[in-house]
């Protein structure tokens, strides 16, 4: 599996996450596909060695950070679990396939499916080849991590991905989501702690969340937009 050695983010008291280790940036949006959803590239963005990401959600220069959090007196107090993903996430079992979830939801939809069924629904069924491959492919393609699917063995399914940023947008919600990482880049706390690195993981970027610095999902509840 891919790693983020030499890349990191680091949470910025009260201020934005900070980029280092020239990590690959892009704008993806989440687009129906049927029952289903699909990213589709979005704008260009620039690359750098280093940058910083918004983290209140009031930047004029979305998705960097503008300096905004310091006049409008952001409070970007972190309050995410330091636990593992396995000592807080639920243990489900199928019929032939497990499942964990730890709750940690960013609404992007892909779990769930082009038959209607969410990996949920998929994960009963899933002594059926195709409702197993489905249930596989929903939980491996949730870019918050919360789903993580296995083998009765204990082998867990995850997609291969190189350490990069993805800036998410849901136009079908008219919303802005979350910021994507994927491949194992380490996110250091304002502390100086680094959180479970993980495959994958959605930081906040409408400053709403009450899980900070993950996202929660508050940004489909306030209709977080990222105007320039």
């Amino acid at each position: 599996m891919c790693n983020g050695k030499n890349k990191k983010i680091k949470v910025l008291k009260d201020g934005p996450y900070l980029v280092t280790g020239n990590v690959p940036i892009f704008e993806k949006v989440i687009t129906p596909l049927g029952e289903t959803y699909e990213y589709i590239d979005g704008h260009d963005l620039p690359q750098a060695e280093t940058y910083t990401l918004c983290r209140c959600g009031k930047t004029k220069n979305p998705p960097f950070c503008d300096g905004t959090h310091a006049k409008e007196g952001f409070d970007g107090t972190e309050t995410a679990s330091m636990e593992k993903y396995e000592d807080r996430a639920e243990f489900m079992e199928g019929a032939d396939l497990n499942l964990r979830d730890d709750n940690r939801c960013a609404l992007a939809r892909f779990c769930h499916m082009e038959d209607g069924n969410s990996v949920w629904e998929l994960l009963g069924m899933s002594n059926d080849p195709e409702s197993k491959e489905k249930a596989i492919r929903g939980a491996s393609n949730c870019p918050a991590g919360r789903l993580v699917a296995m083998e009765k063995s204990g082998e867990i399914y995850e997609n291969e991905y190189e350490p990069t940023i993805e800036i998410l947008q849901d136009p079908e919600k008219r919303v802005s989501c979350a910021i994507a990482v994927k491949g194992n880049i380490p996110i250091e706390s304002a502390e100086g702690i680094i959180y479970e690195t993980r495959n994958r993981a959605t930081l906040c970027r409408c400053g709403e969340s009450k899980n900070k610095p993950f996202c929660d999902a508050t940004h489909a509840i306030v209709n977080y937009i990222d105007k320039k």
